[in-house]
């Protein structure tokens, strides 16, 4: 059934002559002049990815930090600090701006947001615009706005800020990941278009920085939760790079390779190393990879294990995924309704995550399922049950508005789309909604035909894909403007209502005891015990270097619902583990091969490069990596896996790390798809450490209830961490001598 012209007119003539709602506390929130166009090339403020520019173009000036009081009054808060344009008849001149990402304190009474000041004078005006940090107080009853730039930050654009519990910040920016010029800016492993390099932590009273979480093609809106959870929406997209592949018949860019990320790095011929070819030919025993998601992240407040929500993953949350290997039969597609999952609503994605601040919904996860292109990333509302300690297996998704509004196409039920969802501390629901089926960008140069306005949500928790709207916040037509603004060169004007968008409720609320990385679990602390060395000189040691420890227990072992990639799996070295989930194909795997997120992929050519680089997988070559690694592999970056099925190695920390296990040089059980040294179980996301961090997962992944032999998680003592301590006691004359120097 299509939703016809006049059910959308109906909607938005409601819309129009509600009243205003009534709110708990009062609701701060951005006004935005409205963005024209929102297709693959886009790169603006409302994009899913590269929204942290700060050019007209992806950041029209004239919008406004608001706030909405519980009895109606509104006010403009960045107009009374004396911030905006103040050219005649609406020119965005030298003291335009634009707002974004305001998060409200614990105490209530200041929010930090991020805002760009400045546009161009004239049509041959070139200028680079920033995204900054700012903090607004003095916003109560009575008093007049103030704001302040926040103090030593990076020259970066720096957006989607937040508080953590001590009250530093945590904010997403575009700054490489160690800060290196050459690398800027960072091109996404998707597009090759600008990415941000992930979440970083300032202190703003010493200037104290620090990457929390790195990721090559974005993290987006981190929020703390009430159990001390930092929780963000990542951009998952580890693949080979379309530019670089022989069956796409239009890359974006020609491709080559810097050797390293140095500056003065020589180039070389263009190659990808791993996962999987985007494109195979016809007959080929791989199935062809590709992965674009953005899932719900977590990571302690101090960057340490960082993780898909509660070990959430594609088996528990998306439609479908193919199988590695075509030609084994004993692998399986997975298909999430014939699955018997205990969750039965799949997700695309989750954008905009914010949690249900009521403490008897801790753990409720608010986000918009939306496509990556055509809405502003607004879409259909979901609600995420995943309260701390919750077994993925167990946790499940609730459609809050219908399914129809995840997609931009006219099926029954599709009324519009949404974003932003803010639950309110009474129960009740607010978010920006546009009535709006279809997708935009529409013609090249129309204005923008979505409409977002704040309105609140007939259902919150009680809802089973039901959800509509109820009324407007600000009533009436709406914040109206005109402005005019140089974008790309061209005089651009707009009058009308302004986008009503990112609203966060202001109230005062205790600040959550900060998650940490918990102590090591039985089996590693039974592998330090018998290796005679202690845990601190290790953690120092690690710190010094820059460096985390990763223990992985048994990687024959994987949870019972990974059946796309092999499963019955032996240790290919005398007395070698195995874990089968039948009788049928057997793999054998000898060595952990470990990568590293290098941006040494160039665009353009060596002669005239393009500005920045991409992420690529590369062999692990961290120089303290390998040095502190004992080099007893075969393969490049590899580590051998030991009887019991464990792997241990030093790993770099704050720089994205992915690893594959690998073939032995011969098998008599391998099949004839599987070459001498090949992938044989491939990880599907980068994950990144602190230094100083131990991490131990109980195989390769992990099981959440049972294993493909119906087993529980592994909780051997993993001898390969034995090993590999042993060996870094029988040299620690050497380490202590340089004082854990390089």
């Amino acid at each position: 059934m299509r939703v016809s012209t006049m059910l959308v007119g109906a909607v938005l003539a409601a819309l129009a002559a509600s009243a205003s709602a009534t709110l708990p506390n009062p609701v701060m929130f951005v006004t935005q002049v409205p963005v024209p166009g929102d297709d693959v090339a886009a790169r603006t403020v409302t994009s899913s990815f590269a929204n942290h520019l700060g050019s007209t173009a992806a950041a029209p000036r004239g919008g406004d930090l608001m706030l909405l009081a519980p009895n109606g009054t509104l006010r403009n808060l960045t107009a009374e600090a004396g911030y905006g344009s103040t050219g005649a008849g609406g020119f965005q001149d030298a003291n335009a701006i634009a707002v974004r990402d305001p998060t409200v304190h614990w105490s209530g009474t200041k929010a930090v947001f991020s805002m760009v000041v400045g546009a161009p004078a004239t049509a041959g005006a070139n200028a680079t615009y920033l995204w900054q940090l700012y903090e607004v107080t003095n916003f109560g009853a009575g008093q007049t706005a103030t704001i302040a730039k926040v103090a030593n930050q990076p020259p970066y654009n720096n957006i989607e800020p937040a508080y953590l519990s001590d009250g530093t910040l945590v904010f997403v920016s575009d700054r490489p990941r160690n800060g290196a010029p050459q690398l800027y800016p960072i091109n996404d492993e998707y597009r090759g278009q600008e990415a941000n390099s992930g979440l970083w932590r300032l202190d703003p009273s010493n200037g104290a920085l620090t990457l929390l979480e790195h990721t090559p093609s974005g993290s987006f809106h981190p929020i703390v939760d009430q159990a001390g959870r930092l929780l963000f929406t990542r951009w998952d997209h580890l693949m080979q790079d379309n530019n670089n592949n022989p069956l796409n018949p239009t890359p974006q860019y020609t491709v080559f390779d810097w050797t390293s990320e140095a500056a003065n790095a020589s180039t070389a011929t263009a190659v990808d190393l791993y996962p999987e070819p985007i494109n195979e030919p016809a007959g080929s025993p791989i199935n062809p990879f590709e992965i674009n998601q953005f899932f719900p992240w977590q990571v302690n407040q101090d960057g340490t294990r960082e993780e898909i929500l509660n070990h959430l993953g594609r088996h528990e949350l998306s439609v479908g995924i193919n199988k590695t290997f075509a030609n084994d039969s004993n692998l399986v597609v997975f298909n999430a309704a014939t699955s018997g999952r205990t969750n039965p609503n799949a997700i695309y994605n989750c954008h905009q995550m914010r949690e249900d601040l009521r403490p008897a919904k801790a753990g409720r996860i608010l986000c918009v399922d939306s496509q990556e292109f055509g809405t502003h990333v607004s879409g259909q509302i979901v609600a995420i049950n995943a309260p701390l300690g919750a077994n993925a297996h167990d946790i499940t998704v609730q459609y809050i508005t219908n399914r129809a509004t995840a997609l931009p196409f006219t099926a029954s039920g599709n009324i519009g789309h949404f974003r932003d969802p803010l639950p309110l501390s009474d129960g009740s629901l607010v978010a920006a909604f546009s009535p709006t089926p279809l997708a935009e960008p529409g013609p090249a140069g129309a204005p923008a035909t979505y409409q977002f306005r704040l309105t609140t949500l007939s259902a919150n928790d009680t809802a089973n894909g039901n959800a509509i709207n109820s009324g407007t916040l600000t009533g009436g037509a709406g914040i109206n403007k005109s402005v005019s603004y140089y974008a790309n060169g061209t005089l651009v004007s707009y009058s009308g209502a302004l986008w009503e968008i990112e609203p966060v409720e202001v109230a005062a609320r205790s600040a959550p005891t900060a998650q940490t990385e918990p102590a090591l679990a039985a089996p590693e602390q039974a592998a330090f015990a018998t290796a005679n060395v202690a845990e601190a000189d290790i953690r120092a040691f690690l710190k010094t270097q820059g460096l985390a420890l990763l223990v992985m227990r048994n990687v024959t072992s994987r949870d019972a619902a990974d059946q796309q990639q092999p499963y019955n799996l032996h240790v290919a070295v005398a007395g070698g583990t195995q874990t089968l989930g039948n009788a049928n194909q057997l793999y054998d795997i000898s060595e952990m091969q470990f990568f590293e997120s290098d941006q040494v992929r160039g665009f353009g050519t060596p002669a005239a490069p393009l500005p920045g680089r991409r992420t690529l997988t590369r062999y692990l070559n961290d120089a303290h990596a390998v040095r502190f690694n004992p080099n007893a592999a075969t393969n490049p970056g590899a580590q051998p896996i030991a009887a019991d099925g464990s792997v241990a190695l030093f790993v770099p920390a704050q720089r994205a790390m992915t690893w594959t296990t690998l073939a032995p040089a011969s098998s008599p059980n391998n099949p004839a798809w599987v070459a001498a040294n090949a992938p044989v179980v491939r990880e599907r996301y980068w994950i990144e450490y602190q230094p100083g961090e131990i991490r131990a997962c109980d195989g390769c992944h992990g099981v959440n209830v049972t294993n493909q032999a119906g087993l529980p998680a592994a909780t051997n003592t993993p001898q390969a961490l034995i090993d590999l301590l042993a060996w870094w006691k029988l040299h620690d004359d050497e380490i202590f001598y340089d004082g854990y120097g390089p």
